[in-house]
């Protein structure tokens, strides 16, 4: 479903596109209730009406909403308004990380910036997901079963993440 500027969706103003991924179109709008501007994701017909992909969406929203970290988006609601479902975010401002590579090759210092702060953000999430520090382990089995062979854990949390090498 592709939104036109001034389009309305509940209390949300839509300002204009800011991109589209496999499970929607992305839009800047205004939040007339809060005053604010906000990022909206719209789903695809495709995805809203199938019960797989709708519950694997709902659950991956859920996860979100619980995670707080600076290099982790808020996720302010998931919404259905007149059968078109959304959801809205914190609106990040700044360059898209695809129109930055895309630039031309990233600097050593650059490429560290994103990777750390994409590993202490994958940290929080695992603590999340995996309270009792098992992610090494989760991905460990995952591996195994996808390759047929015993393999070796790509990364653990906790005492060996970037938090605790940038010491």
């Amino acid at each position: 479903m592709t939104l036109s500027s001034g389009t309305r969706i509940g209390s949300y103003e839509i300002l204009g596109p800011l991109g589209v991924g496999g499970m929607g179109e992305v839009y800047r709008a205004r939040d007339s209730r809060l005053g604010r501007e906000v990022a909206i994701k719209v789903l695809p017909a495709e995805v809203a009406t199938s019960h797989d992909r709708l519950a694997r969406f709902e659950r991956e929203a859920r996860t979100v909403a619980g995670l707080n970290h600076p290099n982790i988006v808020v996720l302010h609601t998931v919404e259905d308004v007149d059968g078109v479902r959304f959801l809205t975010m914190e609106l990040v401002e700044g360059q898209s990380l695809d129109r930055e590579v895309t630039a031309g090759p990233l600097a050593i210092p650059r490429v560290l910036e994103f990777a750390i702060a994409l590993a202490d953000a994958l940290d929080v999430w695992a603590a999340q997901r995996y309270p009792n520090g098992s992610f090494a382990t989760a991905i460990h089995a995952q591996r195994r079963s996808a390759m047929g062979a015993p393999d070796r854990p790509v990364w653990a949390p906790s005492s060996h993440s970037c938090r605790a090498a940038r010491r």
